[in-house]
């Protein structure tokens, strides 16, 4: 078996979660023994796609019309699209009809969690959708004293700070607008941001949070995985006050460092992340601030230890496995379904 593993705009999305997504993809698979190209020109035997812009729309006609097997992953949904872009609730029903359009084409959907696969099955999608989750590679995340040391000097911070830190696209969505009114709230701890978007993307209320200026507030920027390993080693909390994710691969590396870790309530994680059990959760900015409290100052107990068993299932020696029965399973499908076509005019 040789897969296609097709991404259009890498340019553009390597550095977010869909960027992780698809470099996790070519190391689950490399692990597996499964041998893929992400060149569409070269000889394959199955196409996944993980982008719906128009060069992978018309790439899937082809690859249709060739008969062969087309595993499409759904990493988007209506609901994350949300309060993402400037216009991006506007045009949300009209990304919906979109990418449930381009789902639909293949013989086999995956996404990251059950949680997204109900949101597409509410949403209409009418075919077998296979949760298989992003995957985190845990040999590369082991902390150690030196990523705490080497991550405290670049930033400057003494050993008595106390430092909360978060990951994600300057979006609503990703709760940076709570993030930084928590750092004004509270000015004995300190706050960092990983990651990036070019401002001119975002409403006015966002480019307005980004250019907050605080002693105890600092936006980062896009760092490099081997400098956020430090990070999730040199903090002391893992902030995720996100409104909505299909998974969160960021969550996943603090997990796997065993990170402390305060996320949003929301239904993604009701299941897999027990409150005070594996992590903690609030809804509301009075509820973190109690819990930041709570959990820097020591009256709350550690939980990273049951969050990074939680995590083990998630390595990418299994995720390797599943895409392998999730190919196997698109290949019967596209047979049986070829073998019911209509044979053509003698």
């Amino acid at each position: 078996m040789k897969v296609l593993l097709y991404s259009e705009g890498l340019k553009y999305i390597g550095k977010s979660g869909l960027g992780r997504a698809i470099e996790h993809q070519k190391k689950a698979l490399t692990l597996e023994g499964i041998e893929y190209t992400t060149d569409y020109r070269d000889d394959f035997d199955l196409m996944h796609i993980n982008t719906y812009y128009w060069q992978s729309f018309r790439l899937l006609h082809k690859v249709k019309k060739d008969g062969k097997p087309i595993v499409y992953h759904a990493h988007s949904t209506q609901e994350d699209f949300r309060n993402s872009f400037i216009f991006s609730n506007a045009l949300a029903p009209l990304f919906n009809k979109w990418i449930m359009h381009c789902y639909n084409y293949g013989d086999v959907v995956l996404t990251p969690t059950l949680y997204s696969k109900r949101l597409l099955q509410n949403a209409g999608l009418d075919k077998p959708i296979i949760p298989i989750s992003n995957g985190i590679d845990l040999s590369f995340y082991q902390p150690d004293e030196e990523m705490r040391k080497a991550f405290r000097k670049k930033y400057g911070y003494a050993e008595c700070d106390k430092v909360i830190m978060s990951v994600g696209l300057y979006i609503k969505r990703k709760g940076i607008l709570d993030f930084v009114a928590l750092a004004k709230a509270m000015p004995e701890y300190q706050f960092i941001w990983f990651g990036y978007l070019n401002l001119h993307q975002v409403p006015h209320e966002i480019r307005e949070a980004v250019e907050t200026q605080l002693p105890n507030l600092t936006f980062a920027g896009y760092v490099t995985p081997s400098e956020l390993r430090n990070a999730y080693c040199g903090a002391d909390l893992f902030f995720f006050p996100t409104y909505e994710e299909t998974e969160g691969i960021v969550l996943l590396e603090a997990l796997a460092m065993g990170q402390d870790i305060l996320v949003r309530d929301i239904p993604i994680y009701e299941n897999d992340l027990i409150a005070g059990v594996h992590v903690y959760k609030g809804k509301t900015n009075a509820e973190f601030k109690q819990l930041i409290r709570g959990i820097l100052e020591g009256e709350l107990p550690s939980l990273g230890g049951a969050g990074h068993e939680q995590v083990k299932g998630k390595d990418l020696r299994c995720i390797g496995s599943e895409l392998r029965k999730a190919y196997e399973t698109a290949i019967c499908l596209n047979e049986a379904n070829s073998s019911r076509l209509p044979l053509p005019p003698s």
